[in-house]
C-alpha cells in the first residue's frame, strides 16, 4: 500500500482540482470544437495497466451512467485486447463527440504489441480490427489491414501512455526501453505526449479513505516525478485517476479527475491540431463523426 510514505502529506495541495464543480468541466467538453479535424488519442502502455478501462471511465462521465463497451479482463494473464479498437462516444440520438480512442494490446517484456505496430499505428497505416501478433508486423502487403494514404484524420494525434500507479518502480529495462522507442516515433512526427498514472487508490491509504487527497499525498507525487525521469513525460502532462473497476454508480470524485485529464487532452491535442493546421497541412478530411452532425454507419467512416 506503499509504506509509511503513503501518510506523508503537503500542507496543501499542489495542483488544483475543481471538486464537485464537474458540470462546468463536463459543459467544457461538451461545448468543444475543433477547428480542424477531430481528434484520434492512441492508448498505449503495459499489460493491465488500464487502458480499457480508462476508455470505459471516459465515456461513463461523458454518458452519466456506467458504460462498459471496451472489454476488460480481470486477470494478468496475458494481454486481453488484441486488436487495434476505435471507441467513439456518443454524444446524442445520431451525434458523437469530437475524439475518438484507439486501444491496442499492451506492451510486455518478451510479447504484446511490436513497437513497430504502435509506430504505423501513430502515421495511420494501422486499420480497425487488425488483430496484432507479438511475432511480426503489420506489412505493406496486408491488403485487407495496411493503409497505404492514410488521411490526417487516421493520424494520431494525442499519444497516451497508461501506467499502473503500482507498478511504476517495477518496470523493466525492457518495457521502459519500449515506451522510449515509440515515445521517440511520436516526437518525430511532433506528436504531443501524455501520462495518465491508474490505480492510485490502491498505493495509498489516504487516497483510499479519500480521493481529494491525491494531489496533498506526497507518495503519489513521489511516484508521477518517478514515473516522469523514467518515460521522460514532463510532470505537466502526467494525469494521476482512478478507473471506474467494481463501482456500480458514478462517483463525483471519480468524475473530477477524469475529466481534469481528459480537459487537458483535449487542449493538447487541439493545440497539435491548431499547429497543423497553421503549417498547411492540407491532407484534413474529417468525417461526418468527427462534427457535430449524423454519424454515418461506423464501417463508412473508419
Amino acid at each position: 500500500m506503499g509504506g509509511i510514505f503513503s501518510f506523508f502529506s503537503f500542507s496543501k495541495p499542489w495542483r488544483t482540482i475543481n471538486w464537485g464543480d464537474n458540470q462546468s468541466e463536463l459543459q467544457y467538453v461538451k461545448d468543444y470544437k475543433p477547428q480542424t479535424d477531430g481528434l484520434r488519442i492512441l492508448l498505449h502502455g503495459p499489460v493491465g495497466a488500464g487502458k480499457s478501462s480508462f476508455v470505459n471511465s471516459v465515456q461513463s462521465v461523458l454518458k452519466g451512467q456506467m458504460c462498459r463497451q471496451a472489454l476488460v479482463a480481470n486477470t494478468s494473464r496475458g494481454c486481453f485486447t488484441k486488436s487495434y479498437t476505435t471507441y467513439k462516444i456518443q454524444k446524442g440520438p445520431e451525434t458523437f463527440y469530437p475524439f475518438v480512442f484507439n486501444d491496442i494490446m499492451g506492451l510486455t517484456k518478451d510479447q504484446g504489441v511490436s513497437v513497430d505496430d504502435v509506430k504505423l499505428a501513430l502515421k495511420g497505416h494501422v486499420k480497425e480490427n487488425y488483430e496484432f501478433n507479438p511475432e511480426s508486423t503489420l506489412s505493406e502487403k496486408d491488403l485487407t489491414f495496411y493503409n497505404k494514404h492514410p488521411t490526417a484524420n487516421d493520424k494520431v494525434h494525442v499519444l497516451v501512455c497508461v501506467i499502473d500507479a503500482n507498478t511504476v518502480s517495477e518496470m523493466s529495462d525492457e518495457i521502459q526501453d519500449k515506451i522510449h522507442n515509440i515515445r521517440m516515433e511520436a516526437s518525430k512526427l511532433r506528436i504531443p505526449q501524455v501520462a495518465i498514472l491508474t490505480k492510485i487508490d490502491l498505493v495509498c491509504p489516504k487516497i483510499q479513505n479519500n480521493l481529494r487527497n491525491v494531489y496533498e499525498t506526497v507518495h503519489i507525487k513521489n511516484k508521477m516525478e518517478e514515473l516522469s525521469a523514467l518515460v521522460g513525460i514532463p510532470m505537466n502532462c502526467i494525469f494521476p485517476v482512478k478507473n471506474y473497476h467494481e463501482e456500480i454508480n458514478l462517483n463525483s470524485d471519480i468524475d473530477s479527475l477524469i475529466l481534469s485529464a481528459l480537459r487537458n487532452i483535449i487542449d493538447i491535442g487541439n493545440d497539435y491540431l491548431n499547429l497543423k493546421r497553421s503549417d498547411g497541412d492540407d491532407s484534413r478530411e474529417p468525417p461526418p463523426a468527427f462534427n457535430d452532425e449524423p454519424a454515418p454507419p461506423y464501417t463508412q467512416w473508419q
